[in-house]
């Protein structure tokens, strides 16, 4: 067995593979000729970020069963080709939470107690003691928006400081956030009550711009924030704004919308504190991912388990040709109905999800169907794929349950239904995919209604009522946003159903016109015969 460690990690990685008799080793350092030439005969590759896995480079490996990722992110591998050669590619989320958690609460103390600038005060050679009377963490209220992995260990220090837990997560389970001492609350609540706010998750539609100039007005006068996690989830003009009007009385952010930061509006604010992106560089977190993915890769080639694998299971060409199309289907599915589900006024944390899969869909491997349905769904969480989607359901709680029928009802000859169920409700669609490459919703809520599953969409539940089309249409070219695709549905009355609302899913060409389609949505909740709006964005 041959593995190459194509970057630098710890003696203690490298020592998990030298400690396998027969194993061969081949470090950074030792790469003699190239890259491509040592992966000849190569069965596992392991690398960071430096390292760009390419399918050029994959094509010169014919032997190589898994690349293992030391770290989190995967932008320099190619897992679309990995996966089409049936190789595992793995990474190690989670292994450096406790660093960007130590860095979050001491961020926190150096926002209240004004550390930087004692420091910079006394190397200049002053004692400003009675200017630098900071507060303490005890009895202040810490909002967590986001509790994965990082969020809870957060949440475990901070209440060893003595502080009130609130946090945001619609994908925690209630009695999870109960052990660590959280109360469970709208993010606009969060925001509202906190004294100290910390971020915790991934970016998304949802989350983009989630600290703006309006939530900031709706935070407590002298509020501080802390961010490690993604610097697009701030605006950072406004936020600027805030500190300077000491509407917010600190921030303190490790992560940038640019990176490196070079210019920035917080540049000479003396209540904000700047690290260049850090949380995650430890000694220890370090050495925790080389070792955790060597333990991962050594695992799968001895023992073919799969842990943190980033792409689809290994499947013969047959299978996987078969069951690709329905894998993007079905993690689009659980997109759309989270975003609807999220944009809800009654919306609560999903406690259970129901996967019931009818056809030829039946006989197929659904464990890859069901993570990638998890993965649409978990997806505004945290970082998630197709493999531990299942697993970090687990850990939030959340149960699944998967139902196989053979029959299919109506015309379409494979159809995923999925159904998410929590304290507010049940919400439920289906979908297939026409000729192969085409995913298409075919039901939403209690309507039959055939639309693209793809591309941004608006989702309209309005009253059964002549005029209401054409008053949608024209507000939508008001705002100058074309319609690629209109689709209409209402309860069938020949099943039971009684009629008096109505559906519409349209979908729209956003472009760049974000600021357009949000004051169309806005005009649309005006008119009176509709009932709700919502927007929706998939791949």
């Amino acid at each position: 067995m041959k593995i190459v460690l194509a970057e630098k990690v710890s003696p203690a990685t490298v020592a998990v593979f030298a400690s396998e008799p027969g194993w061969r080793v081949v470090t950074h350092d030792q790469i003699t000729k190239n890259l491509a030439a040592e992966l000849a005969d190569a069965d596992a590759l392991v690398v960071r970020s430096a390292v760009q896995v390419d399918a050029a480079l994959l094509d010169a490996a014919p032997k190589l069963r898994v690349i293992g990722r030391a770290g989190v992110g995967v932008d320099n591998i190619d897992a679309e080709a990995a996966t089409r050669r049936g190789i595992v590619v793995m990474n190690t989320p989670g292994a450096n939470a406790v660093a960007v958690a130590e860095l979050t609460l001491s961020l926190m103390v150096a926002l209240a107690r004004m550390i930087p600038r004692a420091n910079a005060t006394m190397h200049a050679g002053k004692w400003e003691k009675k200017s630098l009377q900071g507060v303490e963490l005890r009895g202040k209220t810490l909002g967590i928006v986001g509790l994965g992995r990082v969020g809870l260990e957060v949440a475990r220090r901070a209440r060893a400081f003595g502080m009130e837990l609130v946090g945001h997560d619609p994908f925690v389970n209630a009695a999870i956030a109960r052990e660590n001492g959280v109360r469970l609350a709208p993010v606009d609540e969060v925001l509202r009550v906190a004294d100290y706010l910390t971020l915790h998750v991934g970016l998304t539609p949802q989350t983009e711009g989630l600290i703006n100039a309006k939530t900031l007005a709706t935070m407590k006068k002298g509020a501080r924030i802390v961010n490690c996690a993604r610097g697009e989830l701030i605006d950072e003009v406004a936020l600027a704004e805030a500190l300077r009007s000491g509407h917010i009385g600190g921030a303190a952010l490790d992560v940038f919308q640019k990176e490196p930061l070079k210019d920035s509006a917080f540049f000479g604010l003396d209540n904000v504190i700047l690290t260049p992106h850090i949380a995650g560089s430890t000694a220890e977190a370090q050495e925790a991912v080389g070792v955790q993915i060597a333990e991962q890769v050594k695992a799968y080639l001895k023992l073919g388990v799969v842990q943190n694998a980033v792409n689809v299971a290994s499947l013969s060409h047959e299978e996987y040709t078969e069951i690709a199309p329905y894998i993007g289907m079905a993690e689009s599915l659980g997109s759309l109905l989270v975003q609807i589900a999220a944009g809800s006024a009654k919306a609560q944390p999903v406690e259970s999800i129901e996967i019931v899969y009818s056809g030829r869909l039946a006989s197929m491997r659904t464990e890859l169907l069901r993570n990638a349905a998890l993965c649409g769904v978990l997806s505004p969480s945290e970082q998630v794929n197709r493999i531990n989607a299942a697993s970090i359901a687990a850990e939030r709680g959340i149960r699944v349950h998967e139902e196989k029928k053979e029959a299919v009802t109506g015309g379409a000859a494979n159809v995923l239904k999925l159904t998410l169920h929590s304290a507010s409700g049940d919400l439920t669609a289906s979908a297939t995919v026409l000729h192969g490459t085409s995913p298409r919703l075919l039901s939403m809520e209690d309507i039959d209604i055939e639309a693209p599953l793809h591309g941004t969409l608006l989702f309209l539940r309005n009253k059964d009522i002549p005029g209401v089309i054409g008053r949608i249409g024209t507000i939508l070219g008001e705002h100058k946003i074309n319609i690629a695709n209109f689709t209409l549905g209402r309860p069938d009355a020949n099943r039971g159903k009684a009629r008096g609302e109505a559906m519409a899913v349209i979908q729209i060409d956003a472009d760049d016109n974000h600021a357009g389609i949000a004051q169309a949505i806005t005009a649309l909740k005006s008119v009176d015969a509709v009932l709700r709006v919502g927007l929706v964005k998939l791949k």
